[in-house]
């Protein structure tokens, strides 16, 4: 690792400007050596590295392994491109791609004849972009047995045509995994090019961490042979996901896993969280709500935990000295995260255990005042504060305008002192924290087109960098060590083409990343 002189910019550490910045054996020293290699920041901005709060590195990863269908805007265009991948890799058995945009077929149901047209030898299954639904061709379903007379599953849904066939969306855990569990595992050499993969594209973002928020056991020994090859360019925490069936078998499971991790002393992972999915997503119906949905009256959603279990469990990780991290979007279920957390406290050693709750979509007000009493920390993915075709074509139809309008409570939670982390939920929707940052300071379209949603929880330029820096950073339990630039701490940093703080906030997506360092050593 050189010693490194940034000069000729703007040095922004996080809560002061200066005008460079040295740095020695990665980290941040007060003087530069005499031997420093300068780089000129050409008038640009030096700040703390960006982290991502909630993200899916691997699945992310591996998506560049299948057909690219992310960022189609039409069916035929997903069944082309299934189409031309499948034809040119013919020994393939099954055919698997990610990440569909849902809101292209009305109510984000999808039909296996169509991709029928383009393969039907060979099972297909590709995972919408939320990663709760999945879409699957005859073939898929067929393997997996789906057919008229079966049931839905305890934890999913079957989507059928009005004679009762399987229409080929399948909604939700246990559903999906009809067809996803009959995949062939990856080799390991394609778990690793699937992190290498992911470490490419988050460090020309600017990232240096990641919470990995979906980790299953198979997958860390993939994180641990990547660090040891050299192929992981990121720090990464381990998320375990917690199973409403399995968990009680599952705790001395995480715990010996997380000493695997401890003992193989690679510096850049970690695993001390446990993940749990308290519900679904709002878009296909399966968030947990206090009232039912407006389009489908007798529903309230599927909780993934009923909420004296997920109390239960989260009590138990918590016993175990995991951070627990919380998939909840619905205001029924960030109600039972919630009282999962409090439970916890009131039952377990005071420690500090900051927990998360991610994606904290629609929070009923009562309970906004709970998350800093308990001391949560929100997470957000601030890309979904728009109001985008997902909303405006899924998500509002099914909330109505009232309870639309609640949804991602950024600036009401700042205000109540909560810390706030920002994540992306990538591959669900884009890694790039600066196109975050625009929505999260506009609450408008990237385009912005239209008036601000819900203006009153638009944050600051400064509040959303911090979400995206020391957030990122106090979720990780990281602050002493990095999310500033101060003396001492490591040299994550990450170099913009301009300053986010002095730029028109409609303009901030076209800010660029320069130059990435994680550790004083350059990524990107």
């Amino acid at each position: 690792m050189p010693d490194l002189h940034f000069t000729n910019g703007t040095v922004w550490t996080g809560t002061e400007t200066a005008t460079s910045l040295a740095v020695s054996g990665g980290r941040i020293v007060s003087r530069p050596s005499p031997g420093a290699t300068v780089v000129d920041l050409q008038g640009g901005l030096l700040m703390p590295s960006f982290g991502d709060g909630h993200a899916h590195p691997m699945f992310g990863g591996l998506e560049a392994q299948g057909p690219q269908i992310k960022g189609l805007t039409t069916v035929a265009e997903i069944v082309a491109e299934v189409g031309r991948y499948a034809a040119e890799h013919p020994s393939l058995e099954w055919i698997v791609g990610g990440s569909y945009d849902p809101s292209l077929a009305p109510f984000g149901e999808f039909d296996a004849r169509w991709l029928d047209e383009a393969v039907a030898d060979r099972p297909v299954v590709l995972r919408a972009y939320d990663y709760h639904t999945v879409w699957c061709n005859t073939a898929a379903l067929e393997r997996a047995g789906i057919g008229p007379s079966t049931p839905d599953p305890r934890l999913g849904w079957i989507l059928r045509r009005p004679d009762g066939s399987p229409l080929g969306t399948l909604r939700e855990w246990h559903a999906c995994d009809l067809v996803l569990d009959l995949v062939p595992a990856k080799s390991m050499d394609e778990l690793v090019e699937g992190l290498a993969e992911a470490g490419r594209t988050m460090a020309a973002a600017g990232i240096t961490w990641v919470q990995d928020a979906w980790v299953e056991p198979s997958m860390v020994e993939a994180y641990l042979e990547a660090a040891r090859r050299g192929a992981l360019r990121f720090r990464a925490n381990l998320a375990f996901r917690a199973d409403p069936d399995t968990w009680t078998a599952q705790r001395p499971a995480f715990s010996s896993l997380r000493e695997t991790v401890k003992r193989a002393g690679e510096a850049l992972v970690t695993a001390n969280t446990v993940k749990f999915f308290a519900d679904g997503v709002i878009e296909g119906g399966t968030a947990a709500m206090l009232e039912p949905y407006v389009d489908v009256p007798h529903s309230c959603g599927m909780p993934v935990w009923e909420p004296a279990a997920l109390a239960e469990a989260v009590a138990a990780f918590d016993a175990d000295s995991f951070q627990v991290h919380i998939h909840a979007i619905g205001d029924g279920g960030i109600r039972a995260a919630l009282d999962a957390v409090e439970r916890a406290a009131r039952e377990n050693p005071a420690w500090d255990r900051r927990p998360v709750i991610a994606h904290t979509q629609l929070v009923d007000p009562a309970d906004l005042p709970r998350f800093a009493q308990l001391g949560v920390i929100a997470n957000f993915e601030p890309l979904w504060a728009q109001l985008d075709p997902l909303q405006t074509e899924l998500t509002v139809p099914r909330l109505g305008p009232s309870r639309a309008d609640l949804q991602y409570p950024m600036r009401t939670l700042r205000e109540l002192g909560v810390a706030l982390s920002f994540g992306s939920d990538w591959p669900v929707s884009s890694h790039e924290p600066l196109l975050g940052i625009q929505i999260a300071t506009t609450r408008q379209t990237l385009d912005g087109a239209g008036e601000a949603w819900t203006p009153d929880e638009r944050l600051s330029v400064e509040d959303a960098l911090a979400a995206y820096t020391s957030g990122v950073a106090y979720q990780a339990f990281a602050e002493a060590d990095r999310g500033a630039l101060d003396t001492g701490k490591a040299a994550d940093l990450v170099w913009l083409s301009a300053d986010p703080r002095a730029e028109y906030p409609l303009r901030l997506r076209h800010i660029k990343v320069l130059g990435t360092w994680l550790a004083g050593e350059r990524t990107f």
